[in-house]
């Protein structure tokens, strides 16, 4: 008799939550790596992916094996791929023995792989590029963790200037006056692995655009599971989800013992929630919304098109696209 062929592992998850591309694999107690391109920020690094790869910024929620297992190997391959730079961004308690492992393969390859360890305190912010912040926010886990959002920085005129014509502005600025108030915009924000807790409630979880967030029991019975581990249960996101304002949540870490045809089950229990609520390693449903997304826009592609043909065909417009004369 033939044997059954194993079962696909490894396939990355992904989904395009315009304008942001999440992209990454998360099994709980295997691996955890989530990337965000647009912003070249991947969260945790328990396996290196490709897409992994164009980030030069990791930023490490906490320190067990299946998230920080390829970090030596990420260091290898950028180097091994001519890419610059390269750095962890982690909890200061995790910074040394980090360091001390990333030195143990100088003698095992035979090689110096350049590496940078960036230690952050909690509430403590890095600029990733113009107006754009990573912030790090301490979270309840079974070893010292991070948790981490993506903050826009925006400029906004105080409401008592609004309405003052530019001269009048240029006057005030000129006296020293300060015209505008810092607004922080939250576009994305990442649980890793956590328990329930006060600060996801804090404003960096609750308005954020979307949640990367950490929900690794789904079972009734894995409540107490939960509770030892120091993980999200279904439940608890159940409780939070009505004070998140995420027009997405995105849940990762799912542990194996939750077969997806359950979970999805259990997610239709949230009611309204349930509709912005995607789980990264779903590839099936996942690459159904894409291709619905995908038909879209060619849909409106194909519609501009027959528009331009009939107006070409009017002679409303000449073959470069430009108004008819006369």
């Amino acid at each position: 008799m033939i044997p059954k062929q194993p079962p696909r592992d490894g396939q990355s998850g992904f989904l395009y939550l315009p304008p942001y591309r999440v992209h990454g694999i998360s099994v709980a107690g295997e691996y955890t790596t989530i990337t965000i391109p647009e912003f070249g920020i991947t969260f945790d690094m328990g396996q290196c992916t490709r897409a992994s790869l164009t980030s030069d910024l990791i930023a490490l929620s906490h320190s067990h094996m299946d998230h920080v297992g390829a970090i030596p190997y990420w260091f290898s391959q950028r180097y091994f791929q001519k890419l610059e730079g390269g750095r962890i961004l982690c909890h200061p308690e995790v910074a040394g023995p980090l360091r001390r492992m990333l030195d143990s393969w100088v003698d095992l390859e035979r090689q110096k792989t350049p590496n940078e360890v960036v230690e952050i305190e909690p509430d403590s912010d890095i600029e990733v590029r113009q107006n754009i912040i990573l912030r790090a926010i301490e979270t309840r886990h079974t070893c010292p963790s991070l948790g981490y959002a993506i903050i826009e920085n925006r400029h906004k005129l105080k409401p008592e200037f609004v309405d003052l014509p530019q001269s009048e502005l240029r006057r005030i600025r000129g006296e020293g006056e300060e015209l505008t108030v810092k607004t922080e915009i939250p576009l994305i924000a990442y649980t890793g692995d956590t328990d329930r807790g006060e600060f996801l409630e804090r404003d960096e979880f609750a308005k954020a655009k979307i949640v990367i967030a950490e929900c690794t029991f789904f079972d009734e019975d894995h409540r107490s599971r939960a509770r030892i581990g120091r993980h999200l249960h279904l439940d608890d996101l159940a409780e939070i989800l009505p004070k998140w304002e995420a027009e997405h949540v995105v849940l990762v870490h799912l542990s194996r013992r939750t077969l997806l045809s359950d979970a999805r089950e259990r997610l239709a229990t949230l009611g309204d929630d349930a509709d912005r609520v995607h789980l990264l390693m779903d590839h099936r449903t996942n690459r159904r919304r894409y291709e619905s997304q995908l038909a879209g826009v060619v849909g409106v592609d194909d519609t501009k098109t027959e528009s331009e043909s009939t107006e070409k065909s009017n002679g409303s417009i000449t073959s470069e696209g430009l108004p008819e004369k006369g």
